[in-house]
């Protein structure tokens, strides 16, 4: 036996101390609804489960398959004595699992071995945040939750890589993908959301708002402002804080889909990202937390967490605009690039950012992909000026109209200078 396996046999034998310092301080191993097991016969169960790996990989199986199956006949046969009064297993299971752990340290998975056992103790002394947790969930989102993992664990690994078809073709794995990817963030703003809490305001709305939809935070906002007048500021500054979302949401999915494109994209957002993040800024500064930011209620939550039809809706969507743009590249060149992009900045900035950041970064260049999605970054950003210069209010307007029109300029004057 060299330093090594006496390094494993001892790394088992601390995991079970760490579990078995959480369950004796519990209260698991004392008084009359004591387990089996404590600080001492978790440290034990570790060092024979560290031993039982050493002699596997010493190529003794006979005595390491004896010594681990005794220890998990003595595990259940506490696990049956207790189950007649209380049927909690989580001793004992947590009993398997440091042998589980044991036996990876005692075959020199000593990482491996070392995460078990911590993330193990992690969840037996967060006992009670979690299971508040829990009851926080309502029905929707628990569907929600078990939905997507059904997208992502079954039907994703289910779909062929592609390309079928013509013009550039279809990739069924890529399309699912990307619902997985923008169906994840709706259902991570959702839970932001709920975090938060409705009592925080339209500027947190409007911040969670924006990981969605910052054309429909603008459009709602400035409808309410018209409507609820005393609250036109701070749905100013909520719609203000929705555009200043967009930019790190369009790097971020440009740095999941195509790393080497953001360092790219970066120069031609800085400067609207910064402006709106300083009048953002500025909206936190000027109301306080029981001000009329804190005081507004939030707008109503979403139906869906998931946002499921629209994560596919846009999916679709960016399959024919992959094809157009494939088209205008064969046809036009760049400017038929370009042209696309501000179309479809028009309607849906994901949309723009999947298609350059997939299309365009990977069959013309990086720049030209970085140029495309400034471009329809721009141009959503005309629409949105439109928008809250129609419907907004005489302070809606000046905020929120006064905040988009600097990021047109100083995006365009970053344009012309790159």
């Amino acid at each position: 036996m060299n330093a090594s396996d006496i390094l494993g046999i001892l790394i088992a034998a601390l995991g079970g101390t760490a579990v078995g310092v959480e369950r004796q301080w519990s209260g698991h191993a004392a008084g009359p609804g004591a387990r089996f097991a404590g600080i001492r016969t978790f440290t034990m169960l570790g060092a024979v489960a560290g031993l039982s790996g050493w002699l596997w990989t010493n190529e003794l199986p006979a005595p390491a398959a004896i010594l681990f199956a005794g220890a998990v006949g003595i595990i259940a046969a506490a696990y049956v004595a207790a189950s007649r009064q209380n049927v909690d297993a989580t001793t004992e299971v947590a009993a398997l699992v440091v042998m589980t752990a044991g036996v990876l340290a005692g075959t020199g998975a000593f990482r491996l071995a070392s995460a078990i056992i911590a993330l193990e103790t992690l969840l037996l002394v967060e006992k009670s945040r979690l299971h508040a947790l829990v009851q926080r969930i309502d029905d929707l989102e628990l569907r929600a939750g078990a939905r997507f993992a059904v997208m992502a664990l079954v039907i994703l690994p289910l779909l062929p890589d592609g390309p079928h078809g013509p013009f550039g073709g279809i990739r069924p794995r890529e399309l699912w993908s990307l619902v997985l990817f923008f169906s994840g963030l709706s259902f991570l703003g959702h839970v932001a959301r709920r975090v938060a809490g409705p009592g925080h305001g339209y500027l947190v709305t409007g911040l969670l708002g924006g990981l969605v939809s910052s054309t429909n935070v603008t459009f709602t906002f400035a409808r309410l402002s018209r409507s609820e007048r005393a609250m036109e500021r701070a749905l100013a500054f909520g719609a203000a804080g929705a555009n200043a979302v967009l930019y790190p949401r369009v790097l971020l999915a440009t740095a999941v889909l195509q790393p080497a494109l953001a360092p790219a994209l970066i120069p031609y957002l800085a400067m609207p990202a910064l402006i709106a993040a300083l009048v953002t800024c500025s909206g936190v500064w000027k109301f306080s937390s029981t001000g009329p930011l804190a005081a507004s209620a939030a707008a109503p939550a979403q139906t869906n967490p998931l946002q499921l039809r629209a994560a596919i809706q846009l999916a679709f969507l960016f399959q024919a605009v992959l094809m157009l743009v494939h088209l205008a590249r064969e046809m036009w060149g760049s400017s038929g690039v370009l042209a696309s992009a501000a179309i479809l900045g028009l309607t849906d900035v994901d949309a723009l950012t999947v298609s350059m950041a997939r299309g365009v970064a990977t069959t013309a260049s990086m720049n030209a992909a970085a140029l495309g999605i400034a471009v329809g970054v721009l141009a959503n950003t005309v629409m949105k000026l439109g928008v809250a210069l129609v419907f907004g209010s005489a302070c809606f307007r000046r905020v929120v109209g006064g905040t988009l029109a600097f990021m047109i300029v100083a995006a365009a004057a970053t344009l012309l200078l790159l």
